[in-house]
Formats: structure tokens, C-alpha cells, sequence
């Protein structure tokens, strides 16, 4: 054997391994389409599950539409807070929106598949309006805090204009927030295309990385804990100075009104933070588990549909606006007649 053929057998198992690698880079980065979670295999079941989940998704739309059309229509919830309250509501139709029409259409058309741009897009909106939600509460808490805690600012501090420019801030930062998450998200290659879970969650689509090509997601998500853990303490410090205000208020109603406008919001914190928080801190199954289905179902849809009966249940103004607008309450007419004819009966 002279030196050529020494060099051909050397390079042959060299040559052989790199066009293996080529055709393996190749494969991780020819993902077109995911395959979500089935939620059963039996028909039956399916179509339980379709049920299920458009009665839900129904119930959340009509709540969070009858919220937003409540303060549009009625000027007495022209203040601030419900200013708020209503692009609340529309982040929250928007979080549903993006995940649950998709999984219900798979359930009912027996199919499993989302396509590559339709997986970018979900992701994107979905932590969109998920962002905006969080980023929105923390302004939504300061203001509870300058209407308790300093009253005579309360119009200058949060008039038209600063309103405005905060519920843009919370937009724009959000977008921000989203677009670099699913940057980092999708530079990644995939080694494989199935999602364990109803729509492209992060956390499952990480488990589908290969080999260390996540780190850029994993420190966007080390920023968004600091962004979020900042959050969470500015609203929690915002609130022990606003139960102390509260407390020093002589008024038993006075303190009763005070708190119906702060407990709301502070139970829907609460949920909303420490289910989401739960879901995207704890390590990833790469297999389907039940447990990880029901997080993901607390964190992006249990809130949304129950944001709309929290803020309404103990909030008369809200009340009223809702009675005038389904056209429950009776008018002063029709009331005064009532009263005759039980008179003259």
C-alpha cells in the first residue's frame, strides 16, 4: 500500500461521517409542520373534548366581549381603572384565542398538525398578550395604589394623556418581550416535531432541541424571571402600602369599597403569576402527562375566563353597567307603572 491509498482509506470513514453530520443538520432544520398533543385516539372522546373546550372558549369570549362593550358604552367607566380593566379583557381574548380555535378544529377534523409559520405565529401571540397580561396588572396595581394611598394626585398622576401612555408601554413591551422569546425559540434546530402538549408551549418545543442549541431561550427566560420576579414585587410592596392605607381609613365602608376594588386584582395576580410561573420553571416532561396538560390549561385559560366574573362579582359599577347593557334593569317609567297597578289591584 503506498502513501496515496493510505491517505483514500483514512479519508473514506472522514468523509462518511461528515456527510452523516450534514444529513443530520440537514434533518433538524427540514422541520415544515408540529404535531400537538392528540387528546385521545377514541372518536368519542374527541368530540368530548371539541365540547369541552368550545363551551369554554365561548364562555370566555362572551365574558371578556361584555366587559370591554360594559366600559365602552357606559361614561361612568370612563375612569382609569376600568380603562384598564377593559385591555385586560382584550389580552385575555387574545390569549385564548391564539391557542384554544386551533386545538378545537384538530379535535373535531381528527388531525394533529400545525404548520411551521402557524407554530412562530401561535408562539409569538401568545406570549404577546401572556406579557402584556403581567405588564399590565403592575400598572394596574400602581394605579390602586395612587387612588388609595394619595387621592388628591389621583387626577393629575393618572390623567388621560399618562393613561394612555402607559397601556401603549405595556403594548409595546410586550411585542418586545414576545418577538425576542420566540427568536430565541426558534433559532434552535428541532430534532424531532412532536409537541407534547395543545399548542406550542415553549417548554415542550425546548425538549425538542438539539443538543445545547437552547441556551439563547434558556437566557431569555433568566431575563424574563428577572422581569417577572420585579413584577412581582413591585405589585407586592404596592400593596402592603396600600392595605396599610386602608386599614387607617375610619369607615367601615369606606374600607369595604377600598378593598372590592383591590382583592380582584389581587387574586388575578395570583393565579395568573404563580400557575405561569409553575409551568415554564419546572423541567419539562418529554413524554404526555396529564399533569402538564392541566398547568398549561390553568395558566392560559382558567384565567381569562374567570377575570370577567372576579372583577364583576363584587363591583357594583360594573354590575349596573352590565344590567343597562343586556337591558335588565327597568327604567324609572316602567317601575313607577308597576307600582300603580299593584296599588289599584
Amino acid at each position: 500500500m503506498n502513501f496515496t491509498q493510505e491517505q483514500t482509506f483514512t479519508a473514506a470513514p472522514m468523509t462518511g461521517r461528515f456527510l452523516l453530520m450534514k444529513e443530520k443538520i440537514s434533518n433538524e432544520s427540514s422541520v415544515s409542520e408540529f404535531l400537538l398533543l392528540e387528546f385521545s385516539a377514541i372518536r368519542e372522546l374527541q368530540i368530548l373534548h371539541f365540547s369541552l373546550f368550545l363551551a369554554l372558549y365561548l364562555a370566555t369570549v362572551l365574558g371578556n366581549l361584555l366587559i370591554i362593550s360594559a366600559v365602552a358604552f357606559d361614561h361612568h367607566l370612563h375612569t382609569p381603572m376600568y380603562f384598564f380593566l377593559m385591555n385586560l379583557a382584550i389580552q385575555d381574548l387574545g390569549v385564548v384565542s391564539v391557542t384554544i380555535p386551533k386545538s378545537i378544529v384538530n379535535s373535531l377534523m381528527n388531525t394533529r398538525h400545525i404548520s411551521y409559520t402557524g407554530c412562530v405565529a401561535q408562539v409569538l401571540l401568545f406570549l404577546f398578550f401572556l406579557s402584556s397580561d403581567i405588564f399590565l396588572l403592575t400598572v394596574m396595581a400602581y394605579d390602586r395604589y395612587v387612588a388609595i394611598c394619595n387621592p388628591l394626585q389621583y387626577e393629575m398622576l393618572m390623567n388621560k394623556a399618562a393613561c394612555k401612555q402607559m397601556v401603549a408601554g405595556v403594548w409595546v413591551t410586550g411585542l418586545l418581550y414576545a418577538v425576542m422569546h420566540t427568536s430565541a425559540t426558534f433559532a434552535t434546530p428541532f430534532c424531532s416535531n412532536i409537541v407534547n402538549q395543545f399548542f406550542c408551549e415553549i417548554p415542550q418545543l425546548l425538549t425538542l432541541a438539539c443538543s445545547n442549541f437552547y441556551l439563547m431561550e434558556i437566557g431569555a427566560i433568566v431575563v424574563s424571571i428577572i422581569v417577572v420576579f420585579g413584577c412581582f414585587v413591585f405589585i407586592v410592596v404596592t400593596y402592603v402600602h396600600i392595605f396599610t392605607a386602608v386599614l387607617k381609613i375610619p369607615s367601615v365602608q369606606g374600607r369595604k369599597k377600598a378593598f372590592s376594588t383591590c382583592i380582584p386584582h389581587l387574586v388575578v395576580f395570583s393565579v395568573f403569576c404563580f400557575t405561569g410561573c409553575f409551568a415554564y420553571l419546572r423541567p419539562p416532561s418529554k413524554t404526555p402527562s396529564d399533569g402538564d396538560f392541566a398547568l398549561t390549561v390553568m395558566y392560559s385559560l382558567v384565567p381569562p375566563m374567570f377575570n370577567p366574573i372576579i372583577y364583576s362579582m363584587r363591583n357594583k359599577e360594573i354590575k349596573n353597567a352590565l344590567s343597562k347593557l343586556l337591558g335588565l334593569r327597568k327604567s324609572p317609567l316602567y317601575i313607577s307603572s308597576r307600582l300603580v297597578l299593584k296599588r289599584y289591584n
